[in-house]
């Protein structure tokens, strides 16, 4: 096969009556030669002739365009994302995905098969993932980010977006306003908050669809808990593969063992991968082209409790401010240390006490990340008392954990490693970053997560190397979990390695305004 111009191709075929008439012949061609014009409804139809290699006519007619240049992993992805109208996407955490299925809206915008896209994802990434790229790699395109009140959800909606991104509580707030505006392609990041399809969010999306509009669901891990998690997301892309109704398909995948316990059968894998279908799949070690190590955001919005000691905080700084008092930088540490303790969950008061807070958004998008990786996860967490609440939590909810704090043994810390490092379990391990940030080999993770900053450049570099070194199989990503304008802060500094102690004046006046 043979691209002769950005709009034909040279195809070679065993069978010449396999094409049909309506493709033209060059009298110049062999009996097996045959000029096709290369575009989206040619390409499936030969496709459709079982005609092997037939590539999607973004590889050769788009300019990528964008601050950075594809990988190859992500052109594959967004060629196979033109070429089907519902799919799924499973590349992996950390793979760049997002940024392919924009290429792929985009060039169906410029082809004029789509007009409006609407996409659905966490809180967490509307804006770090989604608003940022669709301006790295789209930023000609006019983008909404539906947040907020019902009538200014509706307002962004009845805009002129051409891409809407809104989180998915959000969407049945605004149902009818999205059934009304325009939306032909919808894209579901982190689909698996589709898996059951009997809750309140499936049933409302099911409804927006209408058999004309593209659907691409895209999550790294599709059945991560259980087969029966595949059902509710293959009856949104595949239906015909799956029965009508949930119980049948756990019947196909699951053994009944007791009256309370079911068990996956030995063909599970099989019927997972046959009902979630069409799909690309790319792991992070088979996308050779990236970097061995990848940087990404999460926002977390803080809690009403947490709003509320944060901005009391926030308003006794500022009126130590006004009131002319020269701030130093030890002042200005406590501060600011006052200001993370709250966004992360725990406040400590200088006679010793500790006040918990509600930590149930932070550990919601906490939960997302670990469900998403494919290795175990690492999480930094600076708070001694957040250590104590996380870990209790991830308990209760059924994950495996560790801890490793200052007061833990060396002892103990050895043997803790070496679980983590050479058994399943615990697959999360939770540590205070200056506990483990030298010398320390925990390769068994791939993930690390940032529950909130450090203040040293060199703690965190160092406790993210503990994953990146020497017998590390596999690339890895580092999440940091940002709430408060104070972590954004504190992070900018890490991110540019520059010392928060050096910059801490600064830092307390950036907070103040």
């Amino acid at each position: 096969m043979e691209i002769v111009e950005n709009k034909a191709l040279l195809l070679n075929v065993r069978d010449p009556n396999r094409i049909t008439d309506a493709i033209p012949r060059s009298k110049h061609m062999g009996g097996s030669e045959v000029l096709v014009k290369w575009g989206l409804d040619e390409a499936r139809v030969l496709r459709n002739l079982a005609i092997k290699g037939v590539p999607s006519p973004i590889m050769g007619q788009y300019k990528w365009i964008g601050q950075h240049k594809p990988f190859k992993h992500q052109k594959t992805t967004s060629a196979f994302l033109t070429m089907n109208k519902r799919a799924f996407c499973f590349n992996e955490q950390g793979t760049g995905k997002t940024a392919s299925a924009i290429w792929a809206s985009d060039y169906l915008m410029t082809q004029g098969v789509v007009n409006r896209v609407l996409v659905i994802c966490p809180l967490s990434i509307m804006d770090s993932a989604w608003r940022d790229d669709l301006f790295k790699f789209a930023m000609h395109r006019k983008v909404g980010v539906a947040y907020g009140s019902r009538t200014k959800r509706e307002t962004i909606i009845n805009s002129d977006a051409e891409y809407v991104v809104i989180n998915y509580d959000g969407v049945k707030i605004v149902e009818d306003a999205i059934a009304a505006g325009g939306f032909d392609l919808v894209i579901a990041d982190e689909a698996t908050h589709y898996k059951n399809a009997q809750t309140a969010r499936w049933k409302t999306l099911n409804r927006l669809l209408t058999p004309d509009m593209w659907l691409w669901m895209m999550t790294g891990t599709p059945a991560a808990q259980s087969p029966v998690d595949a059902y509710g997301l293959a009856k949104l892309v595949n239906p015909t593969e799956v029965p009508r109704f949930g119980g049948a398909f756990r019947e196909m995948v699951m053994y009944k063992v007791t009256k309370f316990k079911w068990v996956p059968k030995a063909t599970a894998a099989a019927t997972v991968h046959r009902v979630l279908q069409p799909a690309i799949r790319f792991t992070k070690d088979e996308c050779l082209d990236l970097p061995d190590m990848v940087y990404t955001k999460r926002f977390v919005e803080l809690t009403r409790q947490q709003t509320k000691y944060y901005n009391l905080l926030r308003k006794q700084m500022m009126a130590v401010a006004d009131d002319g008092e020269i701030i130093t930088a030890a002042n200005a540490a406590v501060a600011m240390n006052k200001l993370l303790q709250v966004s992360c969950g725990a406040v400590y008061s200088d006679s010793g006490e500790t006040l918990a807070l509600d930590i149930r958004k932070r550990y919601k998008v906490l939960r997302e990340v670990i469900d998403e990786s494919s290795q175990k996860v690492l999480i930094f967490v600076p708070f001694k008392h957040v250590i104590d609440l996380l870990a209790e939590t991830l308990d209760s909810d059924g994950y495996t954990n560790a801890i490793i704090r200052g007061d833990v043994s060396a002892g103990k810390r050895t043997e803790i490693f070496s679980r983590f490092q050479t058994t399943p379990d615990p697959r999360i391990l939770i540590v205070q970053p200056q506990a483990a940030a030298h010398g320390v080999t925990l390769t068994a993770a791939n993930t690390v997560v940032w529950w909130g900053p450090t203040s040293s450049v060199e703690t965190y570099e160092q406790a993210n190397a503990r994953v990146h070194r020497s017998g590390q199989k596999h690339r890895c990503t580092v999440v940091q979990l940002q709430g408060s304008n104070v972590e954004k802060h504190v992070y900018a500094l890490l991110d540019n390695k520059l010392s928060v102690h050096t910059k801490i004046i600064d830092l307390y006046k950036q907070i103040l305004e």
